[in-house]
């Protein structure tokens, strides 16, 4: 049976938006919509974004995207698309963002997603479903780029080894065997703590999805819709987007200078676009007990001051 899904860190994601009735807010990954249903509970309006159909589906249902005029606005696109999707609607300056980065539970536990190797499927991972799947970047791009991918994305250390074992263990077509195949290629020990198949799946989720790219994307669309006194949410489940995370506020808050691989060069305006940047939050331990899915999470939150977007946010 699958696990209900617990938004993860809503109290502090709620406190951290600070939602006022009549607050216009962009839930950036609507998902089970945990977040939103918060949101407009609190009395705001919620433009929700996401590219996976399922998810649209299941909001189609919710009462508020029939009220006149509707709370509940339904954007099936990439949330990098928002600045456009909102200007479609006429809306220019929104009150809040909140960002939930990765993977959601219902796709994790839908087997014919092909997300999670703890019930077998086919190897998909297409969040948007369409598009390259997960089986056709393992059964045909080259070894050094799989191994590129495995490393950079997953930091699978052994990423050559695992490209050499999928590429000699090809064509690949479900879950179960790709994690028969990483497994073997890195020696696994049953009742090891942490599956070794589990790094090469998130790389290649995230290789798939181009989930970085969208996330950074996505928090420069962010500056340019969060009015003066705007208010960011982003909750990320990994070293490598919280890290973009964490590099993108420093840098809009003018807390560093220039320089990031994953992000424009900043601006050299002193003027800081994000104010009142949050520390790291995470989730309490009683949180931790009951979703343990939260226990990787991590929220960082900031301000919008009244500083125009930089050039590269537009």
């Amino acid at each position: 049976m699958n696990a209900p899904h617990i938004p993860v860190l809503l109290d502090e994601v709620i406190a951290a938006l600070a939602p006022r009735p009549g607050d216009v807010i962009v839930d950036a990954t609507f998902g089970a919509g945990g977040y939103t249903r918060a949101l407009l509970d609190a009395g705001a309006t919620v433009h929700a974004f996401d590219r996976d159909p399922d998810a649209i589906a299941a909001g189609r249902t919710w009462p508020e995207t029939v009220e006149n005029p509707p709370r509940l606005i339904l954007h099936p696109r990439r949330f990098s698309e928002m600045v456009s999707s909102l200007s479609d609607a006429g809306v220019a300056r929104v009150d809040g963002v909140v960002m939930d980065i990765g993977v959601s539970s219902m796709q994790l536990d839908q087997a014919e997603r092909g997300f999670a190797f703890s019930t077998d499927g086919p190897l998909d991972m297409r969040m948007s479903q369409e598009g390259e799947s997960a089986a056709d970047f393992v059964n045909n791009a080259p070894e050094e780029n799989i191994a590129d991918v495995l490393f950079q994305l997953g930091e699978e250390r052994q990423s050559r080894r695992v490209a050499r074992a999928i590429v000699a263990a090809r064509p690949l077509t479900t879950t179960g065997e790709l994690a028969r195949v990483v497994r073997k290629a890195l020696g696994y020990r049953p009742g090891a703590p942490k599956d070794p198949a589990t790094r090469s799946f998130q790389a290649i989720r995230i290789h798939v999805n181009a989930e970085l790219d969208e996330l950074n994307s996505a928090l420069h669309a962010a500056e340019v819709l969060l009015c003066e006194g705007g208010r960011l949410a982003v909750v990320s489940f990994h070293s490598l987007e919280d890290r973009i995370v964490k590099r993108y506020l420093r840098e809009a808050s003018g807390s560093v200078g220039r320089g990031s691989r994953h992000l424009p060069a900043a601006n050299d305006a002193a003027e800081p676009v994000f104010a009142r940047v949050s520390k790291a939050i995470r989730p309490s331990d009683a949180e931790t007990a009951r979703n343990p899915r939260a226990r990787s999470a991590t929220l960082r939150a900031a301000l919008r001051t009244a500083t125009p977007a930089r050039k590269e946010a537009a």
